[in-house]
């Protein structure tokens, strides 16, 4: 199932490290399928409040791809150079199962393991 890294960022710093930052991610991502499906870009709040900054989501084949990546040397090593130049909030949620409907979360859950 397919898993997604999604970040909110904000008051980012533009600057050396984020440069740098931005040039490295997409090598830590390959190795574990991880691609940008949103990276930043224009934002039309419809609903409540968003504290804005830029909106971050990349996916992955699974959950277990994305902790990987997310723990990986490689990630770890360029992790400070964005985290010490932005504020953020950054979640790892799991797709839905194909096909969908809505009222599938109505169902009782199975039990997952520990």
């Amino acid at each position: 199932m397919t898993s997604y890294a999604i970040a909110q960022l904000r008051n980012v710093t533009m600057g050396d490290s984020i440069v740098r930052y931005l040039e490295a991610i997409d090598a830590t991502l390959a190795p574990f399928g991880g691609r940008f499906l949103v990276h930043g870009g224009p934002l039309t709040r419809v609903e409540g409040d968003w504290p804005g900054g830029d909106l971050i989501v990349i996916a992955f084949p699974d959950r277990a791809a994305l902790e990987g990546w997310y723990g990986s040397d490689a990630y770890c090593r360029i992790l400070p150079l964005r985290t010490a130049h932005s504020q953020g909030d950054i979640v790892f949620v799991d797709g839905v199962d194909q096909p969908h409907r809505a009222t599938d979360v109505l169902a009782p859950a199975a039990p997952r393991e520990s």
